[in-house]
């Protein structure tokens, strides 16, 4: 959502970085493809570690909630091995603290954003995500203390939020279908990241090490980046108000600036504002939709515990997680199928979902965990439509009307 002032405007040298090295050849179906797929891997690769760190903040807390001395703390304890001092069998430090290690660092990058993140060039950015990513799985996996467990989870999200920012201001130069694509992208992160998460873990890797096989992921992503994702369509560019990105080519020092036609000047502050105002009527309903789910994830996962089934603590934190991304992926990959305009009623249907769980956690009425396995996939469902749904009606509003959130048309 911050991104959106980027679909107006960039800076001198992003318009260098970004200018086609042929914009006299017609984009080709191969060209076509490779950017909707490099879109959807893009997508996959910046949100997968952010899925693994909410997917594996159970063992980062059990793993280390002994202190400083040499007890070992079985990864995957026996289906009877419970706390027996509280029908929860909660950790000291809820999963709560790697969520919030995992969202604020991207919720302040994204508030900011809008005010000079623009003017970083594309490249560095990327750079920088794909750094922050290993950087994090590294941390993490050899971490022995919580703290320095969580500062790996603050790197995912700054990794993750940069990302995302980026990424989605590219695809306003590229044809509309690169945001399904991405949006796709972004949900198979959520059920291979939650799915490779419990599959390593379940063949009886252990988290520390299952963790460090997935460094390929920042390596895919820097890959996508400079040597898939190929210069878009000129034409389509300049139908955005706005040329062209040879997505490839890195900015090298001392590039001169250049100034190009059918570019908006710079906008003031007052008109970013205008921008943050317009937008306000997508942010607030998809704020209250992920503000339910993550507290229904991070806040009572953990607490939903079934003592009369063959999954220890640790297995069902992980099938809560991955079935939630199931219900994401779903819902994100259908924008082909079907729009829905109306954000307010799926938060309203999550808060819907909260309330319910919580009662669970009090009253513990269910007799199955499989019903619960039930609506954790429709929660999962309900938070994708709403994040896909809110950018596609975005991205309508700014190609039917130019700077149309602003109540502007273009220059």
């Amino acid at each position: 959502m911050a991104s959106a002032d980027t679909w107006q405007q960039h800076s001198d040298s992003e318009r260098e970085e970004l200018l086609p090295r042929n914009s006299h050849e017609p984009e080709t179906q191969s060209v076509h493809w490779r950017n909707l797929i490099g879109f959807w891997l893009l997508g996959l690769c910046n949100n997968f570690s952010y899925v693994v760190m909410l997917s594996a903040a159970h063992d980062i807390l059990k793993n280390q909630r002994a202190p400083e001395n040499n007890s070992h703390v079985d990864p995957e304890p026996t289906p009877t091995s419970h706390n027996s001092t509280s029908r929860y069998d909660c950790n000291p430090v809820s999963t709560a603290a790697v969520l919030l290690a995992d969202i604020l660092p991207t919720f302040i990058i994204k508030m900011l954003a809008p005010f000079g993140l623009h003017l970083l060039p594309y490249s560095p950015r990327i750079i920088l995500c794909g750094a922050c990513t290993a950087s994090s799985f590294l941390l993490v996996a050899f971490s022995q203390e919580v703290m320095t467990s969580l500062s790996g989870v603050v790197l995912t999200s700054i990794s993750c939020g940069l990302g995302e920012i980026t990424f989605l201001a590219l695809t306003a130069f590229y044809p509309s279908e690169v945001v399904s694509w991405w949006s796709s992208g972004t949900g198979g992160a959520g059920v291979l990241g939650a799915l490779s998460y419990l599959g390593l873990t379940l063949v009886g890797l252990s988290p520390e090490n299952t963790l460090i096989s997935m460094l390929g992921i920042p390596v895919l992503l820097l890959a996508t980046y400079f040597l898939l994702l190929k210069s878009p369509d000129s034409s389509a560019c300049q139908r955005d108000g706005a040329l062209g990105t040879s997505a490839q080519r890195p900015l090298t020092a001392g590039e001169s600036s250049k100034p190009y036609p059918n570019f908006n000047q710079s906008l003031s502050f007052s008109d970013r504002w205008n921008v943050f105002k317009g937008l306000l009527k997508y942010i607030v309903p998809l704020t209250l939709v992920y503000f339910a789910e993550y507290f229904i994830n991070q806040g009572l996962f953990e607490l939903l515990f079934f003592r009369n089934t063959s999954l220890n603590h640790a297995q069902q934190y992980r099938w809560y997680q991955m079935l939630y991304q199931v219900g994401v992926f779903v819902s994100r990959s259908s924008l082909r199928c079907c729009h829905f305009r109306f954000i307010w009623l799926l938060a309203v249907l999550q808060f819907l979902n909260l309330g319910f769980l919580m009662a669970e956690v009090w009253f513990s009425f269910l007799p199955s965990i499989y019903l619960v396995f039930l609506i954790i996939l429709y929660e999962g469902c309900l938070g994708g439509a709403a994040y896909v749904n809110t950018f596609h009606r975005v991205a309508v509003e700014v190609s039917r009307n130019g700077v149309g959130i602003t109540g502007r048309g273009r220059k």
